[in-house]
């Protein structure tokens, strides 16, 4: 990425892929390819410098836009301070501060991270179940069969792990806490604190 500067003033952002022209001069598209920085830079052409120092992860924080500053000789882009996403749920509101309904009369919830997370589990956790639920349905419909014990143990590991992982996520007091569940270590194989559904 590029910037134009006049006068001490970023006046443009070309994008290096066809040719510019400033003042009465024209120049071609290889000036982003074939020249120098101190070339360009001789020309009021500069490479923008991205700081990512205030970017965080977008799965946690909001971002801000990227403002963009010339000083020291040099184009930057920086972040401001992000925001953290909204952690519990929350009633939705117009824009007047009133509480939204649905079709039904029901409150209408923006829900937060929390139960983001926790319905993630709980689909990962049904999707795992599914896979030996026909050794339940045999088990009710044929009297003479039962459930292995081991396919047993194995789903009531799958609850206890998935309610651990809520668990979990209900206690995170702010997003960084939250989001430290899911940093895995070094160890090997790496773990992280919310640890995985067992297997089968």
């Amino acid at each position: 990425m590029f910037a134009v500067v006049t006068d001490g003033s970023i006046t443009s952002f070309p994008k290096g892929n066809k040719g510019i022209t400033i003042g009465d001069n024209q120049y071609p598209a290889a000036i982003y390819t074939l020249w120098t920085e101190a070339e360009r830079n001789a020309i009021g052409i500069y490479t923008v410098e991205i700081d990512n120092t205030n970017k965080k992860d977008e799965a946690w924080y909001i971002n801000t836009n990227q403002s963009y500053a010339f000083g020291s000789g040099k184009v930057t882009g920086s972040y401001g301070t992000a925001t953290a996403k909204r952690l519990n749920d929350e009633d939705a509101v117009d824009e007047n501060g009133d509480k939204i309904k649905d079709a039904d009369g029901n409150q209408v919830i923006n829900y937060g991270l929390k139960t983001k997370y926790k319905n993630q589990f709980n689909v990962q956790a049904a999707g795992l179940l599914s896979r030996t639920d026909w050794y339940v349905i045999k088990a009710a419909d044929v009297g003479s069969y039962s459930v292995p014990s081991n396919i047993t143990t194995y789903r009531a590991a799958i609850r206890t792990k998935a309610n651990t992982h809520t668990t979990a996520i209900d206690a995170a007091s702010d997003v960084d806490a939250l989001a430290a569940l899911y940093v895995y270590n070094d160890a090997t194989p790496p773990v992280r604190p919310l640890g995985e559904f067992p297997t089968l």
